[in-house]
């Protein structure tokens, strides 16, 4: 009897106990493995707000997404960022378009037509056979250690008073096969002037051009459109080359000096003037001082 009131009581009770519910942690686990992609992305999101280290929301899309923002903004300023101005004479360094080595400077046939922007430790150019038509004074006036510049070749036809003032220490100037129709004022310690093949008259020669050049040996102005010899050449000279233009006269003050017989001008190596209209044999008084009679036609 005890057994059939027990078992009555059992059966009364069933319908009202409810199975518990799972864990929190459960339920998501089976939410999980049940709902589509972006449920299941909103699970995981949600799991980790809430579960790894106690990190908020704020604070991993700021570890997750602020180093992107900062990766593409470093590309994006990489790929913006403007390239320094060039300077002037800059787009063709002239260590690139010529060649520097030790001190000189080689533009030979670059076609430039300016002298370009050197070294200032510069101490010889070579601009040999380009299109320059004009020398400044601005070309030279930081390289005061020049001692040799070649333009030979160029189309030359003026150049800037002052333009060598500065060159204390140049020794050779070749202005050969140009179109000068007059001579610039020279540097003081030439040993070396060379303008020959050029258009010079002689009013385009000053009187003293060349009377203070204590050092120089060497003269070459031949092929040019000389009337008459230049005046008061420096003692100093060895080398004078005058032929094929159009001197007609010479005086006994040229080489020698009239009032003194004595006088020898002994280091005068050669002197060249064939090739003008002038009888060097009608002249016999303008050579006495000379150890070699010049080169040219006597008769």
């Amino acid at each position: 009897m005890k057994t059939l009131q027990s078992t009555l009581l059992l059966f009364l009770f069933v319908p009202l106990i409810k199975p518990a519910p799972p864990s929190q942690q459960d339920s998501r686990i089976i939410y999980d493995y049940g709902t589509d992609n972006l449920e299941e992305t909103v699970f995981s999101q949600d799991y980790e707000d809430k579960y790894l280290d106690g990190k908020s929301t704020k604070e991993k899309e700021t570890m997750i997404i602020v180093p992107n923002e900062k990766s593409f903004q470093l590309q994006k300023d990489e790929s913006i960022t403007p390239l320094p101005p060039k300077k002037e004479n800059d787009e063709m360094p002239t260590c690139l378009l010529c060649v520097c080595l030790s001190g000189s400077v080689y533009c030979e046939e670059v076609d430039i037509d300016a002298v370009p922007p050197l070294p200032k430790e510069s101490a010889y150019l070579y601009a040999r056979f380009n299109r320059i038509k004009k020398l400044t004074a601005k070309d030279f006036a930081d390289i005061p250690n020049l001692r040799r510049l070649d333009f030979t070749g160029n189309l030359i036809e003026d150049i800037e008073d002052g333009t060598f003032s500065k060159l204390s220490l140049l020794e050779e100037l070749t202005l050969a096969e140009n179109q000068l129709l007059k001579l610039p004022v020279l540097p003081p310690k030439l040993t070396l002037f060379n303008a020959k093949y050029n258009k010079i008259k002689s009013r385009g020669i000053k009187a003293n051009a060349f009377k203070k050049l204590s050092n120089l040996s060497f003269l070459y102005l031949d092929h040019n459109a000389l009337e008459s010899v230049p005046l008061n050449l420096p003692e100093s000279l060895r080398v004078i080359h005058l032929q094929f233009n159009n001197i007609t006269s010479i005086t006994d003050d040229t080489f020698c000096k009239a009032n003194d017989t004595s006088y020898i001008r002994d280091r005068i190596e050669e002197i060249r003037l064939e090739g003008n209209p002038i009888i060097l044999g009608k002249h016999p008084n303008s050579f006495i001082c000379l150890k070699r009679l010049p080169v040219g036609s006597y008769i």
